[in-house]
């Protein structure tokens, strides 16, 4: 029995070697066919682009005739498909739709989603052409469905440029638009330039057909610089069809300047370049159908040769075979024996190779360790040190915009104000995600009006609506109770970054706001947020890693519409820290929505509403002036900024270089308020305040500074401090925090 089985095992890898010798002798045949038939599609794509198309035809038709009997399915799919795009491209749109449709039925034949999903993507095209637009619309809607499933961002650019020529046909032309400027971020970024070109070239088309009163901004202009972009790509790679397509679109915008003359000059061009190109097309479409019936019979002499040698190679092939066979079977036990040997070692290797990489992975979660430490002592550094300068920018600015500025020079200062503005928030979201990764953020519970927060927020963000020509809408459920309780600010950074997301991927449009209650009960309401635009959209591709930091779609998307990609991060964090999470929902050419459900508890409380005109800072000026502020600082310029802001507000100001300096000044003189910087020479603006505290418990403290105070806050509260202001501040944020600190005074205030 055991000579038995050891003959069974050493016969059967023989029997299977032979098995699978006949199996190569049967695909031999089938591999030259598929190799003949790549040829031939090469050989006619090679030729297209040198706009040779009877021989692109000629090519196709035999390829064709080739597989015509194949089983391979997908290789014939795969000709019909080629056959069908050539006809298209010809304006052959009968062919087109006719080859296209065979390929769509042998694709219901077998489990192919992509081939499917461009096949569909290719009928939607030339339905779109035929005026089909209701089917058009169907079997683009389902490559797009497919292609979304399949997270091929590539062809999804594809598809969304043809639901956009789509709904320029339909005359539909904002829409149409919106789809283009979805499209041509993705064609840049996979180096697709003819449909960037193309996309161009329409996106002009639409733009013509707008009236300025739709749009608000002059889309003729729009359209000519378009239409520059379209023709210099279509020059720089030899688009003929597109640069000759340029030209009538060339004459239109002509024609809306009043230069009759030079919109016939483009319009003649247009004619006489189409006419012999379309010469071209008919030819090749002739030559097509004529080598549809003369191969035939050469191709059949051709198989009945192939099939004769393959007879005679069949015969040598065997002799061959049982040779090799002998041979192999001393090989096998061979082998056999050589592995068994082998397997041993690798083994041991194996267990010294883990012992190895356990060693590596503590080493390196060590290293980790150490440099998320040395990220947070950078970022805390790097910082202040940007935030000192920065003070500088904005404060002088904004005393430069109070001294009452010539037009042009306002003009300037405005734009260095929004660059101060905008470092400074980028400053702070660094800070944000660093503390939120480090789990330092913790959540407060304050009493808030959830509706005045909202209205705030859309207040400060109305400004870059309007630069974008964007409306925003807010549909408030007035059933929710007017006072919450959570973590208002932290509501407030997530708003700002979803509303103001919206708003930058928004041109021309809408950005909505809606608030509506889930679920109430007697202490607690579930509400629903959610932040609507018909911007641009996100591919299902980037909506997997849109929330991940310093994510952004694309390169041209940052680069067209700005930003850093960690506001989207924050709002995860943020949202995930209070218990709730962030959903997408979104569409290409269509526009994004963002929503989230959070719980918050109802305040007992019966509040008056002590802001009823929803001013933001409340403060009474009037009630500050003539009050005594001691400026510790030891920058000079920043001394400059701080005592001009205060004095133009009418109140007293000394200033100290230094610690020592402030606590003899407090000693000698009576002040109301004093604003302490921390790093100074000497001795801290901490050590300063706790010698201070020594002898003099009331005087309100407040820390003016650049240093990040979020991760410090007791140990300044301990130090003494009354309140915080972190440099550079708004305003009115410092006015305010100085007035409130000195109406919470327990004493009566000198004056």
């Amino acid at each position: 029995m055991k000579s038995i089985s050891l003959t069974y095992k050493i016969l059967l890898p023989a029997f299977c070697c032979l098995m699978l010798s006949f199996g190569a002798l049967a695909q031999e045949t089938a591999l030259d066919t598929i190799g003949t038939v790549k040829k031939f599609q090469k050989e006619a794509k090679t030729a297209v682009q040198a706009q040779d198309f009877e021989t692109a035809m000629i090519r196709l038709n035999k390829a064709n005739k080739l597989v015509s009997t194949s089983t391979d399915l997908l290789l014939r799919v795969d000709v019909l498909l080629s056959i069908a795009e050539l006809n298209y491209y010809l304006q052959n749109y009968s062919k087109a739709a006719t080859e296209t449709n065979n390929a769509i039925i042998l694709l219901n034949k077998i489990n192919d989603q992509e081939k499917l999903a461009k096949a569909y993507s290719l009928y939607g095209f030339i339905l779109t052409r035929t005026g089909d637009f209701a089917n058009s619309e169907k079997f683009l809607k389902e490559a797009d469905k497919i292609i979304t499933q399949l997270g091929d961002e590539k062809k999804q650019a594809e598809v969304v440029l043809g639901i956009g020529i789509l709904e320029l046909k339909k005359k539909n032309y904002k829409i149409a638009i919106n789809y283009f400027d979805a499209a041509i971020p993705l064609f840049q970024t996979y180096n697709l330039n003819y449909q960037e070109a193309f996309a161009y070239l329409n996106k002009a088309e639409a733009l013509l057909s707008l009236s300025p009163e739709e749009v608000r901004y002059n889309p003729l202009n729009q359209a000519e610089a378009t239409l520059q972009k379209s023709l210099a790509i279509s020059e720089a790679n030899a688009y003929s069809k597109l640069k000759i397509d340029s030209y009538k679109i060339a004459s239109y915008i002509a024609i809306r300047r009043n230069n009759n003359s030079l919109a016939q000059e483009y319009l003649d061009l247009y004619e006489s370049k189409s006419d012999s190109l379309y010469q071209l097309y008919l030819s090749a479409i002739s030559k097509g159908v004529d080598a549809e019936t003369d191969v035939g019979n050469l191709e059949e002499i051709i198989v009945t040769q192939q099939n004769d040698l393959d007879k005679k190679q069949k015969s040598i092939n065997f002799g061959k075979m049982t040779t090799g066979l002998s041979i192999a079977l001393i090989v096998i036990l061979s082998l056999l024996t050589l592995s068994l040997y082998k397997n041993n070692n690798l083994r041991a290797k194996a267990n010294e190779l883990l012992q190895d990489k356990n060693n590596e992975l503590l080493l390196a979660k060590e290293k980790a360790e150490k440099a998320s430490l040395a990220k947070a002592q950078f970022l805390s550094t790097i910082t202040h040190e940007l935030r000192t300068p920065l003070y500088a920018v904005t404060g002088l600015t904004h005393l430069l915009l109070e001294e009452d500025p010539k037009p042009h020079q306002k003009e300037h200062l405005n734009s260095l104000k929004f660059s101060g503005e905008y470092l400074l928030s980028l400053i702070n979201n660094i800070l944000d995600l660093n503390k939120l990764e480090a789990n330092k953020v913790e959540i407060e519970k304050t009493t808030f009006s959830l509706k005045k927060r909202i209205n705030d927020v859309l207040v400060a963000l109305k400004k870059s609506a309007d630069d974008r020509k964007n409306n925003l809408h807010l549909e408030f459920d007035e059933s929710i109770p007017d006072k919450l309780v959570g973590d208002p600010l932290k509501l407030s950074q997530v708003l700002i970054n979803l509303i103001g997301n919206s708003v930058k991927f928004t041109q021309n449009g809408d950005v909505t706001v809606r608030v509506q209650k889930q679920e109430h009960t007697d202490k607690k309401v579930m509400l629903h947020f959610e932040i609507e635009d018909n911007g641009v959209g996100i591919s299902k591709k980037k909506q997997k890693s849109i929330f991940e930091t310093f994510s952004q779609a694309s390169l041209q998307i940052n680069r067209k519409f700005g930003g850093t990609g960690l506001g989207l991060s924050i709002v995860k964090n943020l949202l995930e820290l209070m218990g709730s999470k962030i959903q997408l929902d979104s569409q290409l050419g269509k526009g994004s929505k963002f929503w989230f459900n959070i719980k918050f508890d109802i305040s007992e409380e019966i509040q008056s509403d002590t802001n009823p005109k929803n001013i933001i800072y409340d403060v009474d000026y009037v009630a500050l002036e003539n009050r005594k502020v001691l400026v510790v600082e030891d920058n000079k310029i920043n001394q400059m900024i701080t005592k001009k802001i205060l004095e133009k507000n009418k109140m007293q100001c000394m200033v100290a270089d230094n610690g020592m300096d402030a606590i003899e000044l407090v000693k000698t003189h009576d002040f109301d308020v004093i604003l302490m910087d921390i790093h100074m020479p000497g001795i801290s603006g901490i050590e300063a305040t706790q010698k201070i505290r020594d002898f003099n418990k009331h005087l309100p403290i407040i820390a003016l500074t650049a240093v990040t105070i979020d991760e410090n806050l007791d140990e300044f509260y301990r130090a003494g401090f009354n309140e915080i202001i972190p440099k550079p501040f708004k305003t009115e944020e410092f006015f305010e925090k100085i007035y409130r600190t000195l109406e919470g005074r327990k004493f009566p205030v000198n004056t």
